[in-house]
C-alpha cells in the first residue's frame, strides 16, 4: 500500500521534531500494512467477495469517522467535493487495487504480491516519463530495468505453471494501478487525498456487495475482518497521510520498503509460507533496486544548492 497520499509539494519544511514524528509515522504505516497477508490467512470465508465487502466496509467506516474528527463533518464533506477528477482518478485506482489484494491471495503467494509492490515508485517513474515527459535519470532508468528484471523472475513461475497466472497477474494490476495512483497524486499535489482512499473503500465495497455470495460471517471473522479494515488499511493509510507530509519523500519511499519486507517475513512465521527460489531471487533483485535508488535520491535531496551552503530537504 505506497504513495496513494504523497506529501505535498507546497507544505512547509518540517522542524527535526516534526520529521522524526513524521518518519515513526511511516514506518508505523508500512508495519501496519504488512500485517496484511498474515491477518487474511486466519480468515475462514471461502468467498473473497464477501472478505472484500467487510473490509473496505470497515476501513470506509473508520476513515470517514477520522476525517469528521480531524475536519469536521463540514470540512469532510468540502474535502470530497475538492478532490475533483484527480481524487475520482485516484479512488478507482485505490478500489481496484484494494479489490485485486484479496483475490490474488487465493491464487498467488504474498510474497509475490508484495515484493511486486516494491517496484511501484520506480513503474511510477517510467509512467510518469511515458506520458508527461518527465526527466528520467540515468540511475533511474537502470533501477527500472533492474525492477522488470525482478518481477519477470517472479512471474515466471506463472509461465511454467508453478503457479496460478491469476494470482501474479492481479499482483502486476496492483502495482500497475498503485503507479498511475502515484503519478497522479504527484502531478495535483494540493488535492488531499484522504477522502479519494475512503471513496476507493466505498467503490471496493459496493462493487464486492453485488458479487458477494453471502454477508453473514461468524463473529471470529467478524473480528479478523474489523482488525483488516481498520487496523491493516485504516489505520495504516492515516499513519502514511499524515506522516508522509513531514520527511523527505525518499525517506517515505525508503521506509515503505519496509511493507513487501517485512510482509513475507510474518507470513512466513505464522503460518509456514515459504516464497519459493524464484520469489526470494527476483524479489531481492527488486528491493534492492528500489533500496539503491532511494538511496542516491536521498544523497541528490541533501546535495547543497551552491558550494557552501547546507543542503536542505524537499519541501514535503
Amino acid at each position: 500500500m505506497t504513495d496513494t497520499a504523497s506529501p505535498s509539494a507546497s507544505s512547509p519544511v518540517a522542524s527535526p521534531r516534526e520529521e522524526r514524528i513524521g518518519m515513526i509515522l511511516v514506518f508505523l504505516s508500512a508495519l501496519m500494512w504488512s500485517f496484511g497477508g498474515t491477518i487474511a490467512r486466519f480468515i475462514d470465508i471461502t468467498d473473497n467477495w464477501t472478505i472484500v465487502f467487510w473490509r473496505s466496509a470497515w476501513a470506509a467506516a473508520f476513515l470517514i469517522a477520522f476525517m469528521a474528527w480531524r475536519d469536521g463533518w463540514r470540512g469532510m464533506l468540502k474535502l470530497f467535493r475538492d478532490m475533483g477528477l484527480p481524487g475520482l482518478a485516484v479512488a478507482f485506482c485505490f478500489a481496484i487495487a484494494s479489490t485485486s489484494f484479496i483475490v490474488a491471495l487465493a491464487h498467488t503467494t504474498v510474497a509475490n504480491i508484495l515484493l511486486m509492490q516494491a517496484g511501484v515508485p520506480l513503474l511510477a517513474a517510467l509512467l510518469a516519463w511515458l506520458l508527461f515527459r518527465e526527466r528520467v535519470t540515468r540511475a533511474t532508468w537502470l533501477a527500472i530495468a533492474a525492477v522488470i528484471a525482478g518481477v519477470a523472475i517472479m512471474v515466471s513461475e506463472s509461465l511454467g505453471g508453478t503457479v496460478s497466472p491469476i494470482g501474479d497477474g492481479l499482483a502486476l494490476l496492483i502495482a500497475c494501478v498503485f503507479s498511475i495512483a502515484t503519478v497522479i497524486t504527484r502531478r495535483f499535489a494540493y488535492v488531499r487525498m484522504t477522502p479519494a482512499t475512503c471513496l476507493g473503500t466505498i467503490l471496493a465495497g459496493a462493487f464486492a456487495a453485488s458479487q458477494a455470495s453471502a454477508f453473514a460471517v461468524s463473529s471470529h471473522d467478524m473480528g479478523l475482518l474489523f482488525v483488516f479494515g481498520v487496523i491493516n488499511l485504516g489505520v495504516g493509510l492515516v499513519f502514511f497521510a499524515t506522516g508522509a507530509r513531514l520527511v523527505p519523500a525518499a525517506i517515505a519511499a525508503l521506509l515503505g520498503t519496509f511493507e513487501p519486507i517485512l510482509g513475507p517475513i510474518w507470513v512466513w512465521l505464522v503460518h509456514s509460507e515459504v516464497p519459493s527460489a524464484r520469489t526470494i531471487i527476483g524479489g531481492t533483485v527488486v528491493v534492492t533496486a528500489l533500496l539503491v535508488h532511494i538511496g542516491l535520491e536521498f544523497k541528490r535531496q541533501a546535495r547543497p544548492e551552491r558550494p557552501g551552503v547546507t543542503g536542505l530537504p524537499s519541501p514535503n
